[in-house]
């Protein structure tokens, strides 16, 4: 191995609803409703680990990008910006990195004690099911946060938000808790940007298929499906 080169292992695997790329939040904190679950590795699976970590209102997390390969190109093609504009891999947040490596923060709900180990209940993440975790850093709001600093090319798309209408009542035979993090995910229009309206979407989520199409830029449930 060289020596300006270092392996990682995970310290641990994300588990939630997400068994789909499409419909995950194109950024943490998007669709606080999502709910997820944090398993420690065998190595790692001890109270000390964690020792302290209810302190914090929300964590860092160090990820991998499971199912996007490791890109070459020294420039990607945002989806929000078209699919057509290309930007700098190192001005981008794109899953296609030369270490396909994600950073995304989300909010600890609480600590749960499972098996011996610790569980980390966290909500608000964009990660698909199976991920693997490389590292956990608590978020500090004095380092951490600034509110003023510009967002480039993403400051036009913060506040996208679509409406979810559902004419048939068709997300009412979700669970709740599984109905709020639908709606949310649709909320926050998965669609690549440059998709016209009418178009028929299928979005999986704990199970479900929910399928939807956008007309006069509102999202309208066409089906729900058990799968």
């Amino acid at each position: 191995m060289n020596m300006d080169e270092k392996s990682i292992r995970p310290v641990a695997y994300i588990k939630n609803g997400f068994t789909d790329k499409f419909g995950i939040p194109r950024q943490a904190g998007r669709v606080e409703e999502v709910e997820s679950e944090i398993f420690f590795e065998k190595e790692f699976r001890s109270p000390d680990a964690v020792r302290e970590i209810e302190g914090f209102d929300r964590l860092w997390l160090i990820f991998g990008f499971s199912e996007a390969k490791e890109n070459g190109s020294l420039t990607v093609r945002p989806p929000r910006l078209g699919g057509n504009t290309r930007v700098g891999v190192f001005a981008s947040r794109s899953p296609f990195r030369p270490n396909g490596l994600g950073l995304s923060c989300v909010r600890l709900i609480r600590v749960d004690t499972r098996d011996g180990g610790p569980v980390l209940v966290v909500s608000g993440a964009d990660l698909l099911s199976g991920t693997p975790i490389y590292d956990i850093k608590p978020y500090l709001p004095h380092a951490d946060a600034y509110p003023d600093a510009k967002g480039g090319y993403s400051d036009a798309d913060a506040a996208h938000r679509i409406k979810v209408v559902d004419p048939d009542g068709s997300l009412s035979s979700l669970p709740e808790v599984v109905r709020k993090a639908v709606v949310g995910c649709i909320e926050d229009d998965p669609r690549p940007s440059y998709q016209n309206e009418g178009r028929e979407y299928g979005m999986t989520y704990a199970g479900y298929n929910v399928r939807f199409a956008v007309k006069d830029g509102a999202a309208e449930i066409v089906s729900v499906e058990k799968l």
